[in-house]
Formats: C-alpha cells, sequence, structure tokens
C-alpha cells in the first residue's frame, strides 16, 4: 500500500516558507535548464556548430540538449540517496549551487570560431553538470513541500514546484524573445551570453532562502524511529533505491509511466516548437518565442489550479483528462501553427500548455509524492520521474525534429504525441482508483503506524 505523507503539526508560516523556498530554487534551477533550450534552438547551431548544415546543426544543438537528460537520473538517484539518508535541506542547497554556477559558465564560454572544437566539448559539459543538478532538484522540492503540507491541501502546494517551471521559461524564453529583436550579428556576437550571466542574481536570491529552511517534520520523525530500532541495525543504513525496488515496483512502474505523456508534451511545445516554427515554416523567432512565453506563462495560474481541483476530485481524473486532452488536441495543433498567422501560433500553443499540460504538471506533484514511504519518497520519485524524463523528455526535440524530416510534415509527431498520451493513460489505469476529498485527511501516524489508516494515491 502506497503512503500519504502526513502532516500532523500542520503551521501555515512554515508551510509557505517551504513552498516559497522549493518555487524560487525550482525557477532558478529551470530557467538554468530552459534557458540552453532555447538557445538550442536559436543560436547554438551556428556559434557551436557553424560547419554543420542549418538543420544538421540544430540536431547537434537538440543533441547535447539531450544528454543531460540522460545524467539527470544519475545525478537524481545520487542527490536523492543522500536526501533520504541525510536531509532534504542540503541536497537542496547542493543542486541549486551546482546548476547555477554551470549556467553562468555557459555565458563564459568560447565559441567555435575561437576554440575550435573544444567550443562544444566545453558546451557538453556545462550541459551535463546542469543535467546532474536537476535530476535532483525537482525530485527534491516536491518532496520537501509534500512534506510539510497538509493532505487536503498538498495538490496546491506541490503544484506551485510546477507553476514555477513555467514562471522558468517565460524568464528565460522571454529573454530570448527581446533578444531576437536584436540584430543577427549583435545577438550571436556577444547578447546571447547575457540570459545565461544574469542568472547569478536569481542564484544568490534562491541560495540565501533555502538555506533558511528548516529539515521537513517527515523526515525527522522517521529518521528519530529509525534510531530507535530494537536491534540497532537502522533501515537508514539500506539504500533507498533498492528499498523501493524491492517493496513498491508497481508504484514504480506507474510512476514511470505517468510522466510520458506530460514529459513529451511539454517539450514539444517549449522547445521544439521553437525550432519547427523558426527552420520549417519560416516564422519569425520574435512570433515564436512570444508563443512560448504566453503559452508556458498561462501554467503560472493553471497549474495551481489544477493542482486544487486534485485536492477535490482526485489525483488521477484530473491528470488522465489532461493527457487524453493532448492526445485530442495535437493534430490541430499542428494545423493551427501551419497558418503562419501569429494570433492563431500564440493561442495553439497557449491552449496546449495551459489545459492539457497544466492538467498533468498539476495533479503530477502530489501524486508522486503519495506513492512512496517517507524513508525513500525522495528517491523512488527521482527514480520514477527522472527515468521518463531520460527517454522522452529530452530527446523529444530531436525526435520530433528528425520526424519531420523524414516525413517532410509533422504527422509522425501527431502519431508520436499521441502514443506517449496513452503511457500516461496505461499508468493511472493501472491505478487502483482515484483518491476522495474523505480519503486524504491526516491520520498524525508517522510512517509504519496504522498502515490501514492512510489512503493510497492508487
Amino acid at each position: 500500500m502506497a503512503h500519504t505523507p502526513s502532516s500532523p503539526a500542520f503551521d501555515p508560516k512554515a508551510v509557505r516558507r517551504v513552498v516559497v523556498a522549493s518555487s524560487i530554487g525550482t525557477v532558478i534551477e529551470w530557467y538554468d535548464f530552459a534557458l540552453y533550450g532555447v538557445a538550442s534552438a536559436l543560436v547554438f547551431g551556428p556559434l557551436f556548430f557553424p560547419s554543420q548544415s542549418s538543420v544538421a546543426g540544430t540536431l547537434a544543438s537538440f543533441a547535447v540538449f539531450a544528454v543531460a537528460f540522460f545524467v539527470r537520473p544519475i545525478g537524481g538517484l545520487i542527490a536523492a540517496h543522500v536526501g533520504d539518508r541525510v536531509g532534504r535541506k542540503p541536497v537542496l542547497i547542493f543542486t541549486i549551487t551546482l546548476m547555477g554556477a554551470a549556467t553562468v559558465a555557459v555565458g563564459l564560454l568560447p565559441t567555435y570560431e575561437t576554440v575550435g572544437a573544444w567550443a562544444p566539448v566545453l558546451l557538453l559539459i556545462t550541459r551535463i553538470l546542469q543535467g546532474i543538478g536537476a535530476g535532483a532538484e525537482f525530485a527534491g522540492a516536491v518532496t520537501t513541500v509534500a512534506e510539510y503540507a497538509p493532505a487536503a491541501r498538498r495538490g496546491l502546494y506541490t503544484s506551485f514546484a510546477q507553476a514555477s517551471v513555467g514562471a522558468a521559461f517565460v524568464l528565460s524564453t522571454g529573454f530570448f524573445s527581446i533578444l531576437a529583436t536584436i540584430p543577427e550579428d549583435v545577438l550571436l556576437g556577444w547578447a546571447w551570453r547575457v540570459p545565461f550571466l544574469a542568472s547569478v542574481v536569481i542564484f544568490a536570491v534562491a541560495l540565501f532562502i533555502r538555506r533558511r529552511i528548516e529539515e521537513t517534520p517527515d523526515f525527522v520523525r522517521t529518521k528519530e524511529a529509525m534510531r530507535d530500532t530494537a536491534d540497532g541495525k537502522s533501515p537508514a543504513r539500506k539504500i533507498p533505491v533498492v528499498q523501493a525496488l524491492r517493496e513498491r515496483p508497481r508504484h514504480l512502474m506507474v510512476g514511470l509511466l505517468c510522466g510520458s505523456g506530460l514529459n513529451v508534451a511539454g517539450y514539444l511545445v517549449n522547445t521544439f516548437s521553437l525550432s519547427y516554427l523558426k527552420n520549417t515554416l519560416g516564422v519569425s523567432a520574435t512570433v515564436a518565442t512570444v508563443g512560448v512565453v504566453v503559452a508556458v506563462g498561462s501554467s503560472i495560474v493553471a497549474v495551481p489550479l489544477f493542482g486544487r481541483l486534485s485536492d477535490r476530485v482526485g489525483r488521477v481524473p484530473v491528470m488522465a483528462g489532461g493527457a487524453l486532452f493532448m492526445a485530442l488536441y495535437i493534430p490541430p495543433y499542428f494545423l493551427l501553427l501551419q497558418t503562419e498567422r501569429p494570433v492563431l501560433i500564440v493561442v495553439a500553443m497557449t491552449i496546449a500548455y495551459g489545459v492539457g499540460q497544466s492538467a498533468m504538471l498539476g495533479s503530477q506533484s502530489a501524486f508522486l509524492s503519495e506513492l512512496f514511504e517517507t524513508r525513500y519518497r525522495f528517491t523512488a520519485i527521482a527514480f520514477s520521474r527522472e527515468l521518463n524524463v531520460m527517454v522522452l523528455g529530452g530527446t523529444t526535440p530531436f525526435i520530433a525534429t528528425a520526424l519531420v524530416a523524414v516525413a517532410d510534415g509533422p504527422w509522425l509527431v501527431v502519431a508520436f504525441v499521441v502514443v506517449c498520451q496513452a503511457l500516461t493513460l496505461l499508468a493511472l489505469v493501472l491505478a487502483r482508483s482515484p483518491r476522495t476529498r474523505a480519503e486524504r485527511e491526516d491520520t498524525g501516524k508517522p510512517d509504519g503506524e496504522d498502515r490501514a489508516a492512510v489512503t493510497s494515491a492508487l
């Protein structure tokens, strides 16, 4: 049976402080991460892969973009292991420091014109460091908030971390939408560096706030219980990922598959669409970036609304509704993009992100946090989420670009997106039942006590 994290001593001020700390940290982490995605579509091709054709250069940029997603599970599991053994707070501080430093380093990199083949190598190294940091960031933020929040509002509070991802994309893409109006020689000369270097300001603020939060009550209580084991051999000495694999294999599979639809749909809209509009349809970069800013910006409001809805009707129906919507909407989405009319492009992207994507994002965090117990929650969330992101998230721009080139059109991409939404629906079918409002009451019991009173998220 999955365990619903409890919050017997609900302190509104403490919860708000943790939500702010996690959210602003997520903003800087994903500002850094999203910034690379936008730059891959718009400037990294000619700067770091100038010997390639336009399509080949874009593919090379997206390939390096995808590399970070392959190291995310590694970074996530290592950091989550520490988070489940030592505490959530040290990991949150480490991830933000690592990714902030890596992003500033990108802004200082020499280009191919200066150092030749070393330029893409250095870019790859910074991208790997970004991936290691991002692999642990989201799981840590969600775990921390979930272990502070009351069960009846866990969907709302944990959704702010997802909404913060939207704020990060707005900041990063908005920066480039402004830069896109600059003459190309200036943009490729020095202006592209500004968004990366500017991240140091947000990083400093986020680090200051995160250092002021306390360890989660659930973790402290569970760690104390482990110390009191009769045989003196604390379960904390066990490896969290092994515990999760042995005790919750079905839940890990559900967590792994449920992210398929939202990962593919998200990176299709906020990363691939930039390249598709600019390089395939010939739409100006300004229209493309404004479309992403408006679309992802809508999630800042929509995601918490869907998170609150999941508190009332359950995580499963909200997430399933979002996946079904995206599966039905993706064909007209591409038809609207192909009109090449700026207003219709912005509307198409906003509907995709503000409705389908936001529904899945708003319910996912609470859904994942309620699948696993405190002693390996951080690890299990990082494991299930990051493996899916590795396979389907970072590769989506590359796969979609290749499918468009092969089919000379977007319809293979449409089929790819629909299949991935079906994987999310399959995961939710494996879930036993959506949680009702009455089932979300806290028990006030630590892990392992009165399990029958703690309702499963499945």
